[in-house]
């Protein structure tokens, strides 16, 4: 490891004509080194937020860390009525891709992330060489098939009711640290979510840059085939699932899905949905696994 790279990653923007917008990504490592990995993010929150897990492997590899349409400091349309769904931000996915990189890579990705990142695979095989998931986002097909139902989501109902505005970053940290779904993470990561995750207003507060509306309407309309998805990549594909709480839903498919051991599901013991936070290493050591096979 070369311990003279500077760790700290580069803010930029990739321009996405085709789009309506830019995507804001993190830069993660040597900028002389072709791109080894493009990790997405979960609902609400941004690149920013897996910092700590991200950079210190800034000496091994390079990582570009995404902000997703209506999160972070992407400035890609957020039209809520009539929105298609997460096939706009696998085509977000497919031309940050296309606009940045001219080899394949590893995707990786949280959450909505990691089912991004799988439709983004499916959609351009050629242009992935594997995926790292934890913890995706995968709908068993009754649930796919009654969208009322997922609409009705209690996940909705939170997202509405999110406080959306804080006097200053530190009063939200302050109010974010030990609560709710924040009561596994370190000072710092709930820090870095808050420094990516909150714009300031004309009266000197701060206010999310997720909207409320945009993070529930990310839970409420999906319009995905995740199954389509792994029947139509081709690498492979690890996935790391938690253990309480999975939002991977796969218990029953996993033989239809293996494609010969193409597909491979690991439970980490433990972990809630937010396993990157609760297990940084097991994140840190997919993505290395993945580079180097």
């Amino acid at each position: 490891m070369d311990a003279k790279v500077d760790r700290e990653p580069a803010q930029r923007w990739a321009a996405l004509p085709g789009r309506g917008g830019e995507m804001a990504y993190l830069d993660f490592g040597p900028a002389a080194r072709p791109v080894d990995v493009v990790f997405s993010h979960a609902n609400g929150f941004n690149a920013r937020t897996y910092r700590t897990i991200l950079e210190p492997l800034a000496g091994e590899m390079r990582i570009l860390a995404i902000d997703l349409r209506g999160h972070g400091a992407s400035t890609l349309p957020t039209v809520v009525e009539g929105r298609a769904g997460w096939t706009e931000m696998e085509a977000d996915l497919v031309a940050f891709l296309d606009a940045l990189l001219d080899h394949p890579v590893v995707l990786a990705g949280h959450s909505m992330g990691g089912t991004t990142s799988l439709l983004a695979a499916a959609a351009e095989p050629a242009r992935v060489r594997r995926l790292a998931l934890f913890d995706p986002v995968i709908m068993p097909r009754e649930a796919l098939a009654t969208p009322e139902m997922i609409a009705e989501s209690p996940l909705v109902q939170g997202a509405l009711r999110r406080r959306a505005s804080f006097p200053s970053k530190p009063a939200a940290v302050e109010a974010y640290a030990g609560r709710g779904a924040f009561r596994s993470w370190t000072p710092a990561m709930i820090a870095d979510y808050v420094e990516a995750g909150f714009r300031e207003t004309a009266d000197g507060a701060v206010t999310l840059a997720c909207t409320p509306d945009w993070e529930a309407s990310n839970f409420r309309t999906h319009n995905y085939d995740p199954w389509r998805a792994f029947e139509e990549s081709r690498c492979p594909i690890d996935i790391r699932r938690a253990e309480q709480a999975s939002t991977c839903l796969t218990e029953g498919h996993e033989a239809e899905i293996a494609d010969g051991g193409r597909v491979r599901i690991e439970t980490v013991p433990g972990t809630s949905h937010f396993l990157p936070m609760e297990r940084p290493e097991v994140v840190a050591q997919a993505l290395r696994d993945a580079v180097t096979s």
